[in-house]
């Protein structure tokens, strides 16, 4: 299995991304798989309680948090057997707009792909050492302590 996390602290193209990855894969002479599921999340406009939101922020612990990931990342990967997981993923002041994470899977199966994809991606949002801060266009921002639903 081939997997790729990276954390980003500017801006990234999640297409460009991809494309690069998959051109990684061939250079290697791995086959991503007949089937691929992928994930683009993006900064909303608005904050938690609905008002106008400049930006997220998302600390973390250099080091750690990329152990995590890939923990998650190959547990997520074994149980459902794909074949290549790319994961980038935004650290920093997010504005709206901009992509926030990436998730791509590939597999044999649609099946696999797509549950692999999801399970990876509740993870993330649900276990991996992010903190975040909303900073809202009236100047207030506070930290959130829970994630959003589905």
């Amino acid at each position: 299995m081939q997997l790729k996390i990276d954390l980003h602290s500017t801006a990234f193209e999640p297409l460009a991304c991809l494309e690069q990855w998959q051109r990684q894969l061939i250079a290697v002479g791995h086959s991503g798989g007949a089937a691929e599921s992928l994930f683009i999340g993006r900064v909303r406009g608005t904050a938690a309680d609905g008002a106008a939101l400049e930006a997220l922020e998302l600390e973390h612990y250099p080091g750690m948090t990329e152990r995590q990931l890939q923990q998650l990342a190959d547990t997520c990967c074994a149980r459902h057997g794909v074949r290549s997981c790319l994961v980038q993923h935004r650290t920093g002041r997010v504005l709206p707009g901009e992509a926030i994470v990436l998730v791509a899977i590939g597999a044999d199966r649609r099946g696999q792909a797509q549950r692999c994809c999801q399970e990876l991606l509740e993870a993330l949002k649900h276990d991996a050492p992010f903190w975040k801060r909303e900073w809202r266009s009236d100047g207030s921002r506070e930290w959130l302590s829970g994630n959003t639903p589905l």
